[in-house]
Order: structure tokens, then sequence, then C-alpha cells
């Protein structure tokens, strides 16, 4: 283990030595106060890349995290059947050449264990362990205004001083659990799959049940069904979902892309998604029906997310649309032996892609498999768990096991889940009680110095995340630099700007067809209660980027700054 070594804080610009950081706290240093300049909350890509250039800019920067280990989503995320969406040669980091050069990715869409062991490389390749705290959870952050600094608390009572706070909390961190009457009776093991445990879960001969048919689910649900005696797939909303065509890297296209990286990331930036491929300048309505059959035949055969480009219009016109959905729902018709089944499986409620479009390895054909049973939970509601199992409102279904793919508190509920004060002592959850508020999902008015990284507000989870990422760190680590060169000690967003900026990502996302799902969490309509708000930015990565970058140009027009 390393030796702990003194850190350096800085104050305006003079230097003093604080108590040294030490993976475990003695009990007589439980009340000091840990001084530095930023602390980063979080340790998955953002938290990683964020320390990276914070302490490359020579400011004392720790990373506090929950967890044992470096990840972030995808230290948590080990559920059967977990993998990237995004392919895996663009699903990355672009800031270090070398690093590029350096790793090479098995398959096309990685699956957990290789994008946790991509993130663990580069830990150690930039030594960046050595500023990061595990097993940290911060519970409590509050802006203390006449310090112009953060305080923050952790679970274990330790407190962190910092001038600047940066939330790596990650979009999809926070799992959501249905509130099913009766779960605390359950005989059985109970999993969410965002929670899953590290050394895995043995369902060999278990009658397992899965509640949730999104993204995750469709992941799980085939491997599940490969393993479990017998599966009953609870589903409250069907999905449209595209086959991903996984397969091994070839040697001579890891070459090729290696070779041409600086396109690939250019095309990344100036992309709508962050995506390195192109979207047709075509409308799906400009081409006799025969050529459009055929064009989504054959995105179909390619499969994965590059199926949403086949047309320019498949989010902007629901005539365009219908053409999309109509062609899934036949695929599906095709793939599912069982009529019935195939028509519950069919999504009617709402448009392809408006929720979080999945991809998938024999999804469709899993339910077709004499070990699988749907049940749809929309017609014949969950009643409540029993100890044998889970009763409907029309039967009851005995299982071993029951696993939760019901997906997260997205986008805010990271954020709210620690206790935030800003100025005056109000609280993030109050001035969030009617929806996010943001400027740029980067700052929130009232809470001077806050970062947070693809924040509400911003493209985040509309885009390939690693892109965004970048995007975020890189404007943040800037701003921070800016204000060290020039005496300034505190930037605040302003509530202007924060207002117009959030009428326009309302008018943004109503000049597409995304608020039509009206069980998306993109609204954060899979959690009761929550505010229906559509959350991240609709307007297009590259728009976006250019507004920040215009907005740093401008003197960081509608920010405020104070010297110190």
């Amino acid at each position: 283990m390393r030796a702990p070594s003194a850190w350096p804080t800085v104050r305006g610009r003079e230097e003093q030595m604080t108590v040294p950081l030490r993976d475990s706290v003695p009990a007589e240093l439980g009340d000091v106060e840990r001084e530095l300049d930023a602390v980063v909350i979080g340790a998955g890509f953002a938290g990683l890349y964020m320390l990276h250039r914070l302490r490359g800019s020579g400011l004392a920067t720790a990373v506090l995290e929950a967890g044992d280990g470096v990840g972030g989503t995808w230290y948590w995320n080990r559920y059967p059947g977990a993998r990237c969406d995004s392919e895996s040669y663009y699903y990355s980091y672009s800031f270090s050449e070398q690093l590029q050069q350096d790793w090479v990715w098995t398959e096309r869409y990685p699956e957990q264990p290789e994008i946790l062991r991509y993130l663990n490389h580069v830990a150690d390749r930039f030594d960046l362990r050595r500023d990061i705290r595990f097993g940290r959870r911060v519970v409590e952050a509050a802006f203390d205004e006449q310090a112009n600094r953060w305080r923050l608390r952790t679970d274990a009572g330790e407190r962190w001083s910092a001038r600047f706070l940066v939330t790596a909390v990650g979009c999809l961190s926070s799992a959501n659990i249905p509130r099913i009457p009766g779960l605390d009776t359950f005989g059985g093991d109970w999993y969410h799959t965002g929670r899953w445990p590290g050394d895995g879960v043995d369902l060999t001969g278990k009658r397992v049940g899965v509640v949730g048919t999104g993204s995750t689910g469709i992941q799980a649900i085939p491997v599940i069904a490969e393993q479990a005696a017998h599966l009953t797939v609870f589903q409250r909303t069907a999905n449209y979902s595209i086959p991903a065509r996984n397969a091994p890297l070839e040697p001579a296209f890891q070459r090729t892309v290696k070779a041409d990286y600086p396109t690939i990331r250019r095309a990344q930036r100036e992309s709508t998604n962050g995506h390195p491929f192109p979207i047709s300048p075509t409308s799906a309505l400009q081409v006799p029906e025969q050529r459009r059959q055929q064009v989504y035949e054959a995105a179909w055969a390619v499969g994965g997310l590059r199926f949403r480009a086949a047309f320019q219009d498949l989010l902007t016109s629901k005539a365009a649309n219908d053409t999309a959905s109509d062609f899934i729902r036949s695929k599906i018709s095709e793939i599912v032996r069982d009529p019935d089944t195939a028509a519950t499986l069919m999504p009617l409620d709402h448009p392809f892609a408006t929720k979080r479009p999945p991809i998938d390895t024999h999804y469709f054909e899993t339910y077709s498999r004499d070990n699988v049973r749907l049940v749809d939970v929309r017609r014949t509601p969950i009643e409540k768990v029993i100890p044998r199992g889970v009763r409907t409102s029309e039967a009851e279904f005995e299982l071993d096991t029951l696993v939760f793919a019901t997906g997260f508190d997205a986008l805010t509920g990271p954020l709210l889940n620690i206790d935030i004060m800003g100025t005056d002592g109000t609280p993030l959850r109050e001035k969030w009680a009617a929806g996010p508020r943001t400027y740029l999902g980067l700052q929130v008015a009232g809470f001077p110095n806050l970062f947070t990284i693809t924040g509400p507000g911003s493209p985040s989870v509309l885009t390939n995340m690693p892109t965004a990422i970048e995007q975020h760190v890189d404007w943040i680590a800037t701003c921070i630099d800016h204000m060290r060169a020039h005496g300034l000690v505190r930037i605040e967003a302003g509530e202007h700007a924060e207002q117009t900026w959030g009428e326009h990502v309302n008018e943004a996302a109503h000049r597409t067809l995304l608020p039509l799902a009206e069980s998306s969490w993109y609204l954060g309509a899979n959690v009761p209660g929550k505010p229906r708000v559509f959350m991240p930015y609709a307007g297009g990565f590259a728009n976006y980027a250019d507004r920040c970058a215009e907005v740093a140009g401008n003197g960081y027009e509608g920010f405020s700054f104070a010297a110190g």
C-alpha cells in the first residue's frame, strides 16, 4: 500500500499543509476536516477523467466513491447479460492517444467485466487511485457562503472541505426498487439488477421471476432463461428492441479504427448523439415503400443503435416513425412462435426510440422457449409478493428468486440522494420539488461552485456517455482554470439564465416525439411521485457543445463570479 502523503490545499494563492489523507481515519482524527481545492463524487467514467484534468491543473483533488473500486455504473451493474449498447471502439476515452492505441477491445458490444477492466486500466495507467477514497458515501454537502467552500460529510462521519464540488454520480446509479406490498415476506432471494452481488448469483434450477422489460431486462432475460429451470417475466410496458449483432472484433477492423481515430472522434463531437455514424438525410416518407423496407431490412441486419439513423425524421415525424414502429412489430410477429405472446410483446403505447432504445441478443427468441412465460401486468397487475412468489389479480406464481429490472431514479435521483444545501441553506431537493432546473446541465442557481457532470438539462443519456462526459469535464476544468487565472473564487449560474435554459430544454424536447412516451424514465415516469418533466436536452449534442463554447467565449455569460 502506498504510504499516505500530505496534500497541499490552495486558498487564493497561498498553500498550506493539511491533515494527510488516509485509507482509514483514526478515531482521534474523526473531527478533522480535510481541506482540498476540489472534491469529486464518484469514480466512474466521469470521476476518473475529472480527477485527471483537475490534478493536471495543479488542484489538490480527492474523489469520494461509495463502492470499493472504480467503475461507477460498471462497478454496480453486474447482472447477467450486462453489456454496453454503444460500440466499444467509441465507448471509450478520447483524451489520450496512447490509451486509444494500446487498449484492445474484444467485442463489438463489450460486457460489464471488460468495461470494468478498461476503467481499472485507466485508473492504474494515470495513477489515479492515490487520490481516490473508496467506501466513502457522501450524505451531506453544504455551501459555506462566508468561506466560499463546500463542506461535506460521509456516512462514516468524515468531514471534507473544498472550494469546488463536482458531482460525477452518474445518470443511472440510483436503483429504483418498486414498493410492492409483501416484499419483506418473500421466502426466496430477491435482487435489483443495479445492485447485483459481485460474486454473482447461481440461478441454476431455480424458478425465477423478472420484473421489468426495459433495456436492462432485455439484456438479462435471455441469459437468465438459459440458467433457470423456469422464468416468468412480468411486463408492464412492451418495448421495441433491435438485435445487437454482437461479435468479436477482427484484428483488421481494430487496425482500421486505430488508424482513423481522429476522424472517428471528430464525427462523434459533430453528431447529434455522440456516435460516429451519420443519420440519413432522407425522410422515411420520401421513398417508395419497397425501398423503405429494404433500408429497414439492411439496418436490422447490421443491428444496434444504427437502426435509428436509417432515416432522418424518425424522431420528428409521427408518420415517419410509424413506418419504423410497424417494421419492428412485424419482426416480433415473425420471431415469436405463439401469436398471443407476440401480440403482448408488441409496443403500442409509444413510438419507436421515444424511450431508451434497447438492443438485444435473442430477446424475442427467448419467449419461444418452453421454460419462459410472459405475464402482462397491465392486464393483470401484481397485487403483492407472497412468501412463495408473486400474486397478480389473476394468478399466483411460485418463485425461488425475484429479479427487479426496474431501472433507476434517473438523472435527479443520484443527486437528491445526497443532502445538498446551497446558499441560505436551501436544499436542492426543495429547489427541484417541481422538477430539475439547471443552466446547461452544469450548474444550479443558488449552488455556487457546484458542477454537475451530465446533469439534467444536458444531452447526457441521449448521447454516447463518454462523449458527453469528456465535453463536460473539459468545460468544467477550463472554467476553473479561468477562475484561478483571474483570482476568482466563486461562480454561480444566474436565475434568469437557468430559467431561459429550462424553457429551451422544454422547447427542444417538444420539437421531437420524445415526450409522447408517457411511461419513459426520461420523464421520471418510472418513479411514483416524481415530477413529470422531460429531463435531458434533446437539441443535439453538437448544438449543445457549441452553445457551451459560446457561453465560455462570451465571458461565461449567464454566470456570475466573485473575486477572493
